[in-house]
């Protein structure tokens, strides 16, 4: 294994080469391999991967942005108080559209908080231009869960310029 690698910008990306060229490489801490990215560009863990969700310590809006870039779980912790339309996008000066390539995906997760009222996620948007989402067993919910945390699942694929397919799934936490 080398010992060292060498990174250098190369166009509109960058590159990371190993000391010993063998295309393999390994990250580790304190000796121990904590991920590896094989030649054939698959990865391998050896520990969980942790994220850090986007808490918020108040009702989901009416009008929500959902900013890739900086999240990939947003959760809203008190009761909500009106149905809301959600928009994916990058973040505020950058679109999903650009952010991704054809061929890439994103997986998020919206978490709503509902009291003996239930309210839901009822209008869905990328970069401010409607989307249907395509639902887990085919139907989209009508409704929140009374007194539950409502968890909103999405895999949005980007199928062309501005194009996306969108995977979506609603389970109840009580």
């Amino acid at each position: 294994m080398a010992s060292s690698i060498n990174a250098s910008t190369a166009g509109a990306g960058g590159v990371i080469t190993t000391a010993d060229n063998s295309g393999i490489l390994n990250l580790q801490s304190v000796g121990t391999t904590a991920l590896t990215v094989n030649t054939d560009a698959t990865t391998s863990f050896v520990t969980t991967i942790r994220e850090t969700p986007n808490i918020q310590a108040t009702a989901m809006a009416t009008s929500l942005n959902f900013d890739a870039i900086t999240q990939s779980i947003l959760y809203y912790t008190s009761n909500a108080t009106a149905n809301a339309t959600i928009n994916f996008r990058g973040n505020s000066a950058t679109s999903l559209n650009s952010m991704m390539t054809t061929g890439q995906d994103i997986s998020v997760t919206f978490l709503n908080t509902n009291g003996a009222t239930a309210y839901y996620l009822n209008a869905f948007t990328i970069d401010g231009t409607s989307v249907t989402p395509k639902w887990q067993g085919g139907t989209a919910p009508t409704s929140g869960n009374a007194s539950s945390i409502d968890a909103y699942s999405f895999v949005i694929i980007k199928t062309a310029s501005a194009t996306f397919t969108v995977l979506a799934s609603q389970t109840q936490f009580k």
